[in-house]
């Protein structure tokens, strides 16, 4: 990891059943890639969503947020960050941030962060959240996410936590030769195939990595 952040030493109680997700996420889901594993093992993700819910913060499943979305279940967190095949010294744009946990590990694998919300209420709260926790390495922007983020773009690397009914043209504009675009996409607002979009001299190169389910993505070039 790259060491900008959170420190994995300090204790805050969650260290057994965060350990056990990272096994799950090895064992059973076969993510293999150490560098995702660490940091799925030090994000305190009991600490992005509500109190009441802490309890369940290190089950594998989605759970509720503010403004009707949810925080990603584990397991795809660490399959969509694994795509990205990330090795420390990329520029991300990650579009719909959300509570900012995909945002955080996002931050302890790549060297920036580019993160981009829809919702005022969410960006606010995660841009607090991840500045506490200790982040330094992430900047921050309310806007329609499938617009990109121009002014820094090429990017090395797109992480796109909703479901559009295409992939937004300006996202694969944004990308850097040789970088990958990781998104669902699929002609229904909550079921979707996850695709992964390699930019080549040539053009671009997608691959199917199986089913999965997000919330829509609201935008000009998603879904209205």
């Amino acid at each position: 990891m790259n060491g900008t952040a959170v420190n994995p030493s300090v204790s805050d109680g969650y260290e057994i059943p965060r350990g056990r997700l990272v096994e799950h996420l090895r064992g059973h889901y076969k993510i293999a890639d150490e560098r995702v594993l660490a940091a799925m093992n030090t994000v305190p993700r009991h600490l992005f969503v509500h109190d009441a819910m802490r309890s369940q913060a290190y089950k594998d499943n989605a759970l509720p947020i503010a403004g009707g979305q949810t925080i990603s279940q584990p397991y795809i967190v660490a399959r969509m960050t694994e795509l990205l095949e990330l090795k420390g010294r990329e520029r991300v744009l990650e579009i719909g941030s959300g509570s900012g946990y995909q945002t955080a590990v996002l931050a302890l694998v790549a060297r920036k962060v580019f993160a981009v919300e829809r919702l005022d209420v969410l960006a606010a709260e995660a841009k607090a959240r991840l500045l506490k926790i200790g982040f330094r390495n992430i900047s921050y922007k309310t806007a329609d996410g499938t617009e990109g983020w121009p002014v820094y773009a090429p990017f090395d690397a797109m992480l796109v936590a909703a479901g559009g009914p295409e992939i937004p043209k300006p996202l694969v504009e944004q990308l850097e030769i040789g970088g990958r675009l990781v998104i669902p996409v699929g002609s229904e607002p909550k079921s979707q195939i996850l695709v992964r979009v390699t930019r080549t001299e040539k053009g671009f190169d997608t691959e199917n990595c199986g089913p999965c389910s997000f919330v829509p993505l609201i935008g000009q070039h998603g879904w209205k």
